[in-house]
């Protein structure tokens, strides 16, 4: 990492985690407010922007706000400093703050906010509860001279391209030779200008995810040592990695819906939840989603789940949970907030730690109260 961060090296780094091209498209991911070439020194890790984030934003001097829920969500017409968005709006516009929002990406990614939940919970044998996407693969293939094999290689390697179940550095290598004549203008490498070269060189090629393909391009064109660089790209019908919304998995044993609903609550680090079923049920196999995911209930039932925990459960919904005899749990939708812990520990982990410091909000955005 550069020693002078900016918001472009956090964004990458985030979407190397939680590609973009993961999200729903009627999710708004990415840059929100501010610039991709602000320098950063001070990220805060929210599950909302709102007036009180900005506010501790502002007091302890960061200039990056990473939130998991967009804050603008919807169009907006106007910016009206009356109101309480424009007024927050106005805030990050004069402190020079920069908002960037990883929401439905997020939670599918591995890793990401249903993952998450799943590890609180302690489940076991987890699989995704509902497909969304396949991974989009490529071929890419690159001409080098025998001088630069193993530094193009190297380059495909660490830029996290050939990528084989567990096995890194996957590629293919085969050798003939290849011709140019540098014109006018040209700087080349080998050979004199206007005349014909013959070069050994290598064919080098290897499989690259599509949420990867250019920046595996820009490492090996580095590494290479001619000016202009020969490769070629092509798509793959190979199935690449399954992409999901929600988890399903077990719990270690067998237990009772009223015990586990405490158990939730202590796991998720929540006051109050809501259950519909028989507070008596056995149940084992657990479905979570994180948000609202009441539209997902028969997902659950058909994978086997005995209860569903999710957020934003309404009336008729919870009714057709409970006729088809499965226990929901509304959690709430303030559950995510788990992210905010993880997400931090992943910069924490991935960028420069005396170039930029990352703190966790301490802001309370859930508009509910247990009273």
């Amino acid at each position: 990492m550069k020693n002078n961060v900016t918001n472009s090296d956090v964004f990458q780094l985030m979407e190397q985690w939680a590609p973009k091209e993961l999200a729903y498209d009627w999710d708004n991911v990415g840059l929100q407010i501010g610039s991709y070439h602000n320098p950063v020194t001070k990220v805060l890790i929210t599950l909302d922007v709102m007036e009180n984030v900005v506010d501790e934003a502002i007091e302890k001097g960061a200039n990056l706000i990473i939130a998991h829920h967009p804050f603008l969500f919807k169009p907006i017409k106007q910016v009206n400093i009356d109101t309480p968005q424009g007024r927050v709006i106005q805030k990050l516009l004069e402190n020079h703050i920069s908002v960037y929002a990883t929401h439905t990406n997020l939670d599918i990614a591995p890793g990401g906010v249903n993952d998450m939940l799943t590890d609180a919970l302690e489940l076991e044998e987890n699989d995704m509860l509902v497909e969304t996407d396949r991974e989009k693969l490529y071929k890419v293939a690159v001409y080098v001279p025998e001088t630069h094999i193993d530094e193009v290689r190297e380059a495909f390697g660490e830029s996290g391209a050939g990528h084989i179940g567990n096995y890194s550095h996957c590629t293919f290598q085969s050798k003939g030779q290849g011709t140019f004549k540098p014109l006018e203008g040209s700087h080349p490498f080998l050979g004199a200008k206007n005349e014909l070269e013959l070069v050994n060189e290598v064919k080098m090629e290897t499989i690259v995810p599509k949420a990867i393909l250019h920046k595996v391009i820009n490492a090996i064109v580095a590494a290479h040592p001619y000016e202009e660089v020969a490769y070629d790209v092509f798509p793959l019908e190979n199935e690449g990695k399954r992409y999901g919304i929600g988890r399903i998995g077990s719990l270690k044993n067998k237990t009772d819906l009223n015990s586990f609903c405490e158990y939730v609550k202590k796991a998720l680090d929540i006051p109050a939840l809501r259950v519909t079923g028989d507070l008596n049920k056995k149940i084992q196999k657990v479905a979570v989603l994180g948000g609202s995911g009441e539209k997902y209930i028969h997902h659950a039932k058909k994978k086997g789940a005995d209860v569903y925990i999710t957020g934003d459960m309404t009336f008729h919904m919870a009714q057709e949970a409970s006729l088809m005899g499965l226990g929901v749990i509304d959690a709430g939708h303030y559950i995510e907030k788990i992210m905010k812990q993880f997400t931090a520990a992943y910069l924490k982990e991935h960028l420069d730690k005396e170039n930029l410091t990352i703190l966790v909000s301490e802001s309370n955005t859930d508009p509910f109260q247990f009273v």
